[in-house]
């Protein structure tokens, strides 16, 4: 019995013909066993997936989203404002993926196709920063500087590689600056390198090992980095015990909250979900549970 009437999947049209063939051949197969209707549809730009979401958003049970980040961020954009939200599933297509990776979702296509065929609707919170939406983190300081030091061609050539490429670059070349952050319960003042709200538990492929980083809690988990030494990193990245103190790490300060507004002395430009997309100030809040999404079991 099929679990889906329709489903339409988006596409980049623009993506070498072979590959891309190659790719859709490798995921059609299994989706139909699991949606009665499917829709496959080519996009040219990011202007082109943003109008395809809004557009069938109501017209189709389910959206699939072949692509990586940034046209996953797209989608989420489009949909998140409006009052009829199909369910969302994500075939990773890019670089890093790391929104796939928090829906458990494999990083091969062909398992990834059978794993939403297989897979669970949960409802998931949605990060909302000024007027646009993300998923995954909003970010400022060393996390921008980051995205925005990556090497197109490196990217290209390196995949995943030129994404750590970037953070040595710009772990070099961190400077701090000072912020004012209110949440709905505390005040912080101080200098930092890199502020991060979080919904999603990945960053650049990376896990945060930190077990209260749920996208269905209702909460942002904001990491407020004050070194950026590569031992403080290092020392995160290696906490696998669970009943290790974040309070031990003592060049960061972590708090739970479903507010923040933030202030800088200087404009700093804003990440989300690896889209450079405004600057401070900014206010930043959680939806709880407002879309559903396709999660493998």
């Amino acid at each position: 019995m099929r679990k889906y009437e329709t489903a339409l999947l988006l596409y980049n049209g623009n993506a070498d013909e072979e590959d891309m063939r190659t790719k859709l051949t490798q995921i059609v197969a299994n989706l139909s066993l699991a949606i009665k209707q499917l829709h496959l549809l080519q996009t040219d730009s990011i202007e082109d997936v943003r109008q395809a979401c809004v557009r069938y958003a109501d017209q189709v049970e389910v959206l699939l989203v072949l692509g990586g980040d940034g046209t996953v961020h797209t989608c989420i954009n489009a949909i998140s404002p409006l009052k009829k939200r199909p369910i969302i599933g994500i075939l990773p297509g890019g670089t890093c993926n790391d929104f796939s990776r928090v829906l458990r979702m494999p990083q091969r296509l062909g398992e990834a196709a059978s794993a939403i065929v297989d897979g669970e609707v949960v409802e998931i919170d949605v990060g909302k920063a000024d007027d646009r939406y993300f998923l995954n983190f909003w970010g400022i300081g060393l996390i921008a500087e980051t995205s925005q030091n990556i090497d197109p061609n490196q990217k290209k050539n390196f995949g995943v590689l030129s994404y750590f490429m970037s953070t040595l670059k710009s772990l070099s070349q961190a400077e701090s600056f000072s912020y004012q952050i209110t949440t709905d319960e505390q005040n912080f003042v101080g200098e930092a390198v890199m502020i991060v709200a979080l919904n999603g538990r990945f960053l650049g492929t990376q896990e945060v090992p930190i077990s209260s980083l749920q996208p269905d809690d209702g909460k942002l988990d904001v990491l407020i980095v004050k070194n950026s030494n590569l031992a403080f990193f290092r020392d995160l990245l290696a906490m696998n015990d669970p009943s290790k103190k974040l309070k031990e790490l003592n060049e960061m300060m972590y708090v739970q909250t479903t507010y923040l507004q933030v202030t800088t002395e200087n404009k700093k430009e804003i990440d989300m979900d690896g889209e450079i997309i405004a600057t401070t100030p900014s206010e930043v809040e959680i939806i709880p549970k407002h879309l559903q999404m396709i999660r493998a079991k």
